[in-house]
């Protein structure tokens, strides 16, 4: 019974903090411009100095923080193909709910960071340069590809993660459940070496 009362605590505690506020918003008050006209997102690419923070929902829409339109920035959407872009110094902060999600790429500095789980039957992860993910995963199947110098840090369970990284790549996975594991490196001398870096 006490544990009922606990849970049921949690969840509104929880649901009044989804609703009120979220990791996206850099600061009380801040601005954001609601994208309309954008829908049936299934893959999001994001390039330059971006902070994407991504969220399942039941509708897509897309917040974007700042002013993104004097500061030069690009965000559009094309047969499912959510595109963002800025090369500002400051990072272009942008929330992202989406319904039906597959895909993310990221290219540059750009960070991907999940806000609550992220349920999906099929997701795949795309990080290129210095680009880096953080993301807490639901997954039945997940492949996360890393090139160059980027990051991932992965959290939750997977029935079937497949990762292909190269030796400069980082992998931090220690809070992540996984049924099925398949890890393809590249560009390494000797595996042993790369099982202490990416903490595999």
């Amino acid at each position: 019974m006490k544990f009922k009362i606990l849970s049921v605590i949690a969840v509104s505690v929880a649901a009044l903090g989804i609703s009120k506020s979220t990791y996206a918003a850099p600061a009380a008050g801040a601005k954001f411009t609601v994208v309309s006209e954008i829908s049936n997102i299934n893959k999001i690419e994001i390039h330059g100095n971006v902070e994407l923070f991504v969220s399942d929902g039941s509708t897509d829409q897309v917040k974007v923080y700042n002013h993104y339109y004097s500061e030069s920035a690009l965000v559009q959407s094309k047969n499912g193909v959510l595109r963002i872009t800025s090369y500002m110094p400051e990072k272009l902060v942008v929330w992202v709910t989406a319904n039906d999600l597959r895909a993310i790429s990221a290219y540059d500095n750009a960070e991907i960071k999940s806000f609550g789980k992220l349920s999906k039957i099929e997701l795949d992860v795309d990080l290129h340069n210095n680009a880096s993910a953080k993301l807490n995963l639901d997954a039945y199947d997940a492949n996360v590809t890393l090139g160059d110098h980027s990051k991932a840090d992965l959290s939750g369970n997977a029935d079937d993660l497949c990762l292909n990284r190269n030796s400069g790549s980082v992998v931090m996975d220690a809070n992540l459940s996984v049924v099925q594991f398949t890890d393809y490196k590249t560009g390494a001398k000797a595996v042993d070496e790369i099982e202490g870096i990416a903490g595999l």
